[in-house]
């Protein structure tokens, strides 16, 4: 397998087309690394992967047009597309496009959903005030949750922000005691209380073999 670019590079510009298969996979640059893990672990050869910038997440109104607009880049040079993203915040705008595209995408609201799995995930009635990360975002917390909400330079937002919050569940993809410590340092900065949940790859996996 191809050495990822750093996960700052996946957040910010994604991953262009990586392996030579006639179904491409257009996700998440924040599902990269578990994509290409489930490629290679299956010996999914028929699979290419291509990822957006997964920093499109703070701004869900754009993934809908990004999306599309990959769909139409590369539409001509595959046999089938499959969308690695959940609804992702677009409120069912992007379920509509791909069923508009003739084009599949992972069934759920987000990925915290599909990794533990989808139905699951839906037992969970209590966790209304659960802030969930995944390996990537532990890793990324600074990007996407510190930096984004002004909290490096007024860290008095966090009653704001996560007042509200009672724990964070960290839904860990693979076992890493230095993510998981990591985890527990973001749950301190958010003054929340810590829940550590392996997950592995849920129905992404299940999604996945389906393509």
């Amino acid at each position: 397998m191809t050495p990822l670019p750093p996960d700052d590079t996946l957040t910010t510009k994604g991953l262009a087309p990586e392996g030579g298969g006639p179904i491409l996979i257009i996700a998440c640059g924040a599902l990269a690394r578990e994509i290409l893990a489930l490629i290679e672990m299956n010996r999914w050869q028929h699979m290419t992967l291509t990822c957006l910038p997964a920093n499109l997440h703070l701004y869900p109104e754009k993934i809908t047009q990004a999306v599309c607009a990959a769909v139409t880049k590369h539409r001509d040079q595959y046999d089938r597309i499959f969308i690695a993203y959940a609804d992702c915040g677009t409120g069912g705008l992007l379920e509509a496009a791909c069923a508009e595209m003739g084009v599949e995408m992972i069934q759920g609201p987000h990925c915290y959903s599909f990794f533990e799995g989808n139905a699951a995930f839906a037992a969970h009635e209590d966790e209304i005030s659960a802030f969930y990360l995944t390996d990537f975002l532990v890793k990324q917390f600074d990007a996407f949750v510190w930096r984004p909400m002004g909290l490096d330079k007024h860290p008095e937002l966090r009653e704001m922000y996560f007042g509200n919050y009672t724990k964070l569940v960290y839904q860990a993809q693979t076992d890493d005691a230095a993510l998981r410590a990591k985890a527990e340092d973001c749950a301190a900065r958010l003054s929340l209380a810590y829940e550590y949940r392996f997950t592995g790859y849920g129905d992404l996996q299940t999604a996945l073999a389906s393509a």
